[in-house]
C-alpha cells in the first residue's frame, strides 16, 4: 500500500498557498503540513480560512524556528531572553508558540512537531524531554491529537534515534505518551533512510514498528530531483511514467512511509502527483533502482 500525498507548505508563498490547501483539502485524506515561519510569518493566517472551510483535513504545525517578528512578540510574552533568537526548544516558548498557533490556525492543529531539533547542540536531549513535556500538556488539555519530530539531518547525524525520542517522551509523559509522528528527507537523492527501510533498518522502520506515522519531505529533492534523474530511471521505476511523477511513486512505495509532502500550487502537477502516488512499485524494484543510483554516483 503506498502513502498518501499531502501538501507541504514550505516553498509556497503569497495568495497561491491558500488556492494550493483548498486543492489538497479536497482529496482524499487531505492533509497540510506547515509552520508559523513559512510564508514569511504569514502561512497560518494565510491557511485559517481554508481550514474553517474544510474542518476534517489534517493539519500539522511545528514549534523551533522564530521569525524576527515572532522573536519581537516572544521576548515581549517573556518567553525567550532576547529578540536575537531565532530557534528554541524551550517548554516556555514551545508553550506559547502551541497556543499563538492555534489562535492563528483558528483551530487545533491534529499535530506539533518540534523542528529540526538538531540545531540546539547543547544537551540535545535535556531540551527534547523539556519540550515533550510541554507538549503533552497540551494534548492533555485538548489542543493538540500528537506531536512529533521533524527533523532534516538529526538521524543521519545521529543526533537521536528513534528509541532515544521514544525513550524521552515516555519520560515526559510518565507513560504512555504522544509522540506519534517523524518527519525527514526520502527522495532518490537523500536515499540514505529509503535504503535501510528496504532492508528493515533505520529510523523510518524503527518507527514503524512503534506504530508511528511517517512523512516524507522534499521527496523531489525541492524540485531538483526532475532534473537530475534520468528518464532511464524513470522508465524503470514506472515505465512511460514522467521523471516527476516516477520519483513520487518510489518515495510513495517506500516502506513504512505515510505521507509525501509535496510543495506546489499548480493544479496539474497536483493531479499528476495524486495519480503518481497511488501508483505502487515493487521492493524488489526499489532496490534495484538504488542500487543503480548508487553505482552510478
Amino acid at each position: 500500500m503506498t502513502a498518501t500525498l499531502a501538501l507541504g507548505t514550505y516553498r509556497i508563498t503569497g495568495e497561491e498557498l491558500a488556492a494550493a490547501a483548498r486543492r489538497a483539502a479536497s482529496s482524499s485524506g487531505g492533509w497540510i503540513d506547515t509552520a508559523p515561519n513559512y510564508c514569511h510569518g504569514r502561512a497560518h493566517r494565510l491557511l485559517a480560512p481554508v481550514l474553517a472551510e474544510s474542518p476534517r483535513v489534517g493539519i500539522a504545525t511545528k514549534t523551533g524556528f522564530l521569525t524576527e517578528a515572532t522573536a519581537r512578540s516572544a521576548h515581549a510574552a517573556g518567553v525567550i531572553p532576547n529578540t536575537k533568537i531565532r530557534h528554541s526548544l524551550s517548554p516556555e516558548y514551545v508553550r506559547w508558540q502551541t497556543e499563538r498557533s492555534r489562535t492563528e490556525l483558528g483551530r487545533n492543529p491534529d499535530v506539533m512537531f518540534v523542528h529540526n531539533p538538531e540545531r540546539q547542540q547543547a544537551e540535545l536531549h535535556t531540551q527534547l524531554r523539556a519540550a515533550f513535556t510541554a507538549l503533552e500538556e497540551a494534548v492533555h488539555a485538548g489542543h493538540l491529537s500528537s506531536y512529533g519530530v521533524a527533523t532534516w539531518s538529526g538521524f543521519q547525524e545521529k543526533a537521536f534515534t528513534i528509541q532515544q525520542l521514544d525513550r524521552l517522551a515516555t519520560e515526559a509523559a510518565g507513560g504512555d505518551h504522544h509522540l506519534r509522528v517523524i518527519q525527514l528527507p526520502v527522495s532518490l537523492v537523500m536515499d540514505g533512510h529509503f535504503t535501510e527501510a528496504l532492508h528493515g533498518t533505520g529510523p523510518i522502520t524503527a518507527a514503524t514498528e512503534l506504530g508511528w506515522d511517517v512523512h516524507a519531505s522534499a521527496p523531489l529533492h525541492g524540485g531538483e530531483l526532475p532534473h537530475l534523474a534520468t528518464p532511464e530511471i524513470a522508465e524503470l521505476i514506472s515505465p512511460g511514467a514522467e521523471i516527476a511523477a516516477a520519483c513520487l511513486s518510489a518515495v510513495a512505495s517506500c516502506p513504512g512511509v505515510s505521507k509525501v509532502l509535496l510543495a506546489t500550487c499548480d493544479p496539474t502537477h497536483w493531479s499528476d502527483a495524486l495519480a503518481a502516488t497511488r501508483a505502487e512499485v515493487s521492493r524488489d524494484m526499489l532496490r534495484t533502482v538504488l542500487d543503480v543510483l548508487a553505482t552510478s554516483d
